[in-house]
């Protein structure tokens, strides 16, 4: 069944289909390429949800530049109106590491548990529009922008947003869009008054990354 079906049930895009790529990955590390031309589509939704996912958790360093670099990439390649995802052979060739992925496996019920109480094909006519597309790309872009940023404890935040546009985006959930949008909104203003707060605090800053 077309995974945009409005007759789909609401808990077999999103959380099956992302509990089925990180049960994949967990047996066996798979390029960003590969997991793409499975979900062919759906795989903005998909892998986007995958790459942020861990920010939700603590995770191993060293992933935050290859997965926010591949994030940024595919989103704003929605913002562009792509429908086909592409990404550079250095970051396509990516594996994603089992560890990770037995790691945020673990976690995935709290995640999914949400996604299959309150997200549901809704609206359906705005949420499948190009222009709609294009806006969630957007705000998906620029929430990864403000998730790449180097400050500590902040990540759940735009994380949290981007994650609401990518599952509202695979479950044609127009309502849901709408939640995604007003959670930009306040994760940048949050970030805007850290922004601020910072500059008005200098040594602040200095002490807050030594």
């Amino acid at each position: 069944m077309d995974s945009n079906s409005p007759n789909s049930h609401h808990a077999s895009k999103f959380s099956q289909e992302i509990k089925t790529l990180l049960e994949q990955l967990a047996h066996q590390p798979l390029t960003l390429a590969h997991l793409l031309r499975e979900t062919s589509e759906r795989g903005f939704s998909l892998v986007i949800g995958l790459l942020v996912l861990p920010f939700l958790f603590p995770m191993p360093p060293g992933f935050t530049t290859i997965l926010g670099s591949a994030c940024l990439l595919l989103s704003l390649q929605m913002t562009v109106g792509r429908r086909s995802p592409w990404l550079p052979r250095r970051v396509a060739e990516f594996q994603f590491p089992a560890m990770l992925a037995r790691q945020i496996l673990s976690n995935l019920k709290r995640v999914t548990r949400v996604t299959e109480r309150f997200v549901r094909p809704r609206l359906i006519s705005i949420a499948q529009s190009t222009h709609i597309w294009q806006i969630n790309g957007l705000c998906i872009s620029w929430l990864t922008l403000l998730l790449m940023l180097p400050i500590p404890m902040t990540n759940p935040f735009p994380t949290v947003g981007i994650l609401i546009l990518a599952v509202a985006t695979l479950e044609a959930d127009g309502l849901m869009m709408c939640v995604g949008y007003g959670t930009t909104g306040l994760v940048t203003g949050l970030f805007g008054l850290l922004g601020y707060g910072l500059w008005r605090s200098p040594d602040l800053f200095m002490q807050w990354f030594q």
